[in-house]
């Protein structure tokens, strides 16, 4: 996985609610060092707590690799960026607003910076590197606690201002609608791994620890868990399927937590729920990520990397 053709490296960090993955990566997409630390929490300084912990990061990764010296940095960040104007718009979990984080990095980290969204970023490098690569029309969707995606269109990624591929918050239909009734709710209530355990937990009346002890539930004969398994993929397979009908989606990839469920129990009755809902359109194709926990990390160094080969 080439990231670039200038041999040198750069300094790489995917900010998220709950931790920095902070690495520094040479050209041919190998991670040098990869420190993971907990992401700083300071309500009056929500911004500038996490640019300070990044540069204690370049710090101790350059130090420590001072034969690879890092000419440029890509950052990442949950929520809704601005990436031309290089500001962090909201983060409804770190709680910054309007935060300028490439002037503050490039302050701190004397480095030109990349700055742009976590799964965006990722969803770039598993478009290019993935088992998407060779469609030109593409849904990116991580499904973990909560929802995000990324979309591409003729294999530019669409950003809107950093308001597109919102789909944790698209309209479905509400499974727990009164008979007779039709309701709505988001995606992300129903279709997300925190929300097949929380509703389990809450029909069930038995607390789980996440998706997957349903998941196991269901293919022990759990009627309850196995509903909750149901409504989760037929919330998905109908996003899926608006993603068709609006934008022309050829290919969707799923990755994030649930993934991990893998064909037989995830992407097979989403292929077969998608079938039976569309009509003339064509099929996507539903994949599985390849890249794993690392897609965003290479994300934030491909930022960098091209950022360093656009400057004189």
């Amino acid at each position: 996985m080439v990231l670039g053709t200038a041999p040198a490296a750069v300094l790489a960090f995917d900010v998220g609610g709950t931790d920095i993955k902070a690495g520094l990566v040479d050209h041919h997409g190998r991670v040098l060092a990869v420190r993971r630390v907990p992401t700083p929490l300071d309500p009056t300084r929500p911004g500038e707590v996490v640019i300070e912990r990044l540069a204690d990061l370049a710090n101790e990764l350059t130090t420590k690799y001072p034969e690879a010296p890092a000419k440029a940095a890509g950052i990442i960040v949950p929520g809704i960026v601005e990436t031309e104007k290089g500001i962090g718009v909201y983060s409804a979990n770190l709680r910054w607003r309007n935060f300028p984080f490439v002037a503050a990095a490039e302050k701190c980290l004397r480095l030109p910076v990349a700055f742009d969204h976590d799964v965006r970023s990722a969803a770039a490098v598993e478009h290019r590197f993935g088992g998407s690569r060779q469609f030109n029309e593409v849904v990116v969707i991580i499904v973990g606690t909560g929802i995000a995606a990324a979309v591409f269109s003729d294999g530019k990624a669409i950003t809107a201002g950093g308001f597109a591929g919102e789909l944790g918050h698209a309209m479905v239909p509400d499974p727990d609608a009164a008979p007779g009734t039709r309701r709505s709710t988001v995606l992300e209530a129903v279709g997300s791994a925190g929300a097949i355990a929380k509703r389990y937990t809450a029909q069930s009346g038995s607390p789980v620890t996440g998706a997957k002890a349903v998941l196991n539930k269901a293919q022990s004969g759990d009627d309850i868990a196995a509903r909750v398994w149901h409504d989760a993929m037929d919330a998905l397979a109908f996003t899926i399927c608006q993603c068709v009908n609006i934008i022309g989606t050829e290919a969707v990839v799923i990755g994030g937590g649930l993934a991990e469920a893998g064909e037989e129990l995830l992407l097979e009755p989403l292929r077969r729920r998608v079938d039976s809902i569309l009509d003339f359109h064509r099929r996507p194709q539903i994949i599985k990520a390849q890249l794993g926990q690392d897609a965003g990390l290479l994300g934030a160094a491909l930022n960098a990397r091209a950022l360093l080969e656009r400057t004189p």
